[in-house]
């Protein structure tokens, strides 16, 4: 199981790491998430990944 957010769909992200001397390497980024119990409509409980923005989000809903 990959390690991607099961709310939004973010998962590992591209970018560059840049040196002292500008030079430029291929790097990847992991999202920050977590796994964490989730009650879906019908009060079943699974634990699934989420990413810490989408847990602030629901966290500032409830």
């Amino acid at each position: 199981m990959s390690r991607v957010c099961s709310v939004c769909g973010k998962g590992k992200m591209a970018g560059h790491q840049v040196s002292h001397s500008n030079i430029k390497t291929n790097k990847t980024y992991n999202a920050n998430v977590q796994k964490v119990a989730i009650a879906d409509e019908n009060g079943k409980v699974e634990r699934k990944y989420v990413c810490t923005k989408c847990m602030k989000t629901a966290k500032k809903a409830n």
